[in-house]
């Protein structure tokens, strides 16, 4: 069995049930087990593609993109989800360390194609909506597709993505995940939400990441439950979509629930058919949160990582989620613990690393051994961030290991600090990051981003934190930024302010 047999196994219960919409189409079960079946068979005959080759997809979040993941599966092959927003120098460095065989292109990236010809030229390219020079489009690949496009050899055990990380740290590593990693996932996924069939889904993030690709979207699926997707996030799309197509469920990342309470058709909309809000990726201000709860929607957290695919630690709907900054327990087919340095677990209360262990925990880092037994320790997948847990087993999240400062001696998590300045009202964005100093070894700097129309001074900023936060922990200059840099799923970039708080910035101010 491979995780295809999901879709075909929903479609033999449900042939007329909607799997999937996307604006304005819809597809059946039956309709996309037959799908799925018929790009086997082209990938398989037309490309030579098998178990343990690589596909790459560039595009908006789109049906095939799930198409070619369960074909991938049925195949044995691997696909390799490409970020649309990075520079197509990036896109290439991923698809050379990937050794890819094909990569799936929409029309609006075909700016890679140059570069990808001089650094890969045995590379096939595929059209996903159009027919590229000297190439095909996956339509044409399906009507001339031969053969039963299956691999007896293949099962949940076998590799089915490569997913490369955000790059917060520089250079992105590609976590390998197996079937059985996405088959785990969606149980937790299911028992996080309590969702069944009869559930909506909407779907607004990208799929490139796992976030938006596993988090609700293939764990509907594989339950038989219907999918809206919408190509790339729009509040004002978002808002339309849920006044009149009723979804039951939805995950958002903190910056797009930003988005979404501050549209203007906010308050008018009617969000009633929302059963849950699913929110996580970085920390969560307990504002947006408060917001949605006070519309009448269930926020329930997910802690996790592109490694873990990502379910990890989480609340769910009919549990105990009114817990103010805890992401939730660990998932029901995982484990999770909180350690030291020497991976021993710690005590409750006590600050250490977050590690995890079960099958949803990725493979390996594709042609990275160094990384990958850096890790990976017995099992267990050290996160990077720093956590603790309380006496009821609830986790809390506070910083990436990397971004702790230490000042004169005492450890300062950046998260906790910007959870403070983020309840400033003029404060729309920060972050805080450290400064290499003399006398304390680092200390906080604060990058500011305001609100339209707001003005600040430093020692403005330093008496509303001082009210709240030990004064070690109060940052010691301010930079007044336009934006913060971010990656897909919304997380600050902390390596890139780091890079340019050593430079001198125009209009920093500073006390």
């Amino acid at each position: 069995m491979d995780l295809s047999d999901l879709i075909d196994r929903n479609a033999a219960f449900a042939p007329a049930k909607t799997a999937l919409r996307y604006e304005g189409s819809i597809l059946s079960y039956a309709h996309l087990a037959a799908r799925i079946a018929a790009t086997a068979r082209a990938l398989k005959s037309g490309i030579g593609l098998g178990r343990g080759d690589r596909l790459a997809i560039l595009a908006l979040n789109h049906p095939d993109y799930l198409v070619l993941l369960y074909a991938c599966a049925r195949l044995g092959a691997m696909l390799v989800p490409l970020n649309w927003r990075l520079a197509p120098a990036e896109q290439v460095f991923i698809l050379r360390d990937a050794s890819v065989k094909a990569i799936v292109l929409q029309q609006a990236f075909e700016d890679v194609i140059a570069p990808l010809a001089a650094a890969l030229p045995q590379t096939r390219v595929v059209g996903l909506d159009y027919t590229p020079p000297a190439n095909c489009s996956l339509d044409d690949l399906i009507a001339t597709g031969t053969g039963d496009g299956r691999n007896p050899h293949v099962d949940t055990h076998h590799p089915l993505m490569i997913v490369y990380t955000s790059g917060t740290t520089g250079r992105p590593k590609g976590a390998v995940l197996r079937q059985e990693a996405l088959l785990w996932n969606a149980a937790m996924s299911h028992h996080m939400h309590d969702m069944t069939s009869a559930d909506h889904i909407l779907t607004v993030l990208p799929m490139f990441h796992v976030g938006g690709l596993n988090i609700q979207t293939t764990p509907a699926l594989q339950i038989g439950a219907t999918v809206t997707i919408h190509a790339r996030f729009s509040p004002a799309a978002m808002l339309e979509a849920i006044a009149a197509d009723k979804p039951t469920i939805s995950v958002l990342v903190p910056s797009t629930m930003q988005a979404v309470v501050e549209h203007p058709n906010w308050a008018a909309t009617d969000l009633s058919s929302l059963r849950v809000l699913n929110t996580g990726s970085t920390q969560v201000p307990q504002s947006m949160i408060d917001a949605f709860v006070a519309r009448g929607i269930p926020v329930v957290q997910t802690y996790g990582s592109t490694e873990t695919s990502p379910i990890a630690v989480y609340s769910t709907v009919s549990g105990d989620w009114r817990r103010p900054g805890s992401t939730g327990l660990p998932g029901l087919y995982c484990e999770a613990h909180i350690v030291d340095d020497d991976m021993n677990e710690v005590p409750h209360g006590t600050a250490g690393e977050i590690a995890v262990r079960g099958a949803n925990v990725f493979f390996e880092y594709w042609g990275n051994a160094e990384a990958t037994a850096e890790s990976l320790r017995d099992g267990w997948y050290l996160s990077g961030d720093i956590g603790t847990r309380d006496a009821d087993g609830y986790f809390y999240v506070h910083d990436r290991k990397k971004n702790m400062i230490i000042s004169g001696g005492e450890n300062i998590y950046p998260a906790e600090v910007e959870r403070v300045l983020l309840t400033h009202p003029a404060i729309a964005e920060a972050a805080v990051i450290a400064r290499p100093d003399p006398r304390w070894q680092e200390v906080p700097v604060g990058c500011i981003v305001l609100r339209e129309g707001h003005a600040l001074e430093p020692a403005d900023i330093e008496a509303f934190c001082l009210a709240e936060l030990a004064r070690y922990k109060v940052p010691r200059e301010y930079r007044f930024l336009p934006t913060l840099p971010r990656n897909a799923m919304g997380k600050v970039q902390h390596f890139v302010l780091r890079e340019q708080v050593a430079g001198d910035w125009t209009g920093a101010r500073h006390r």
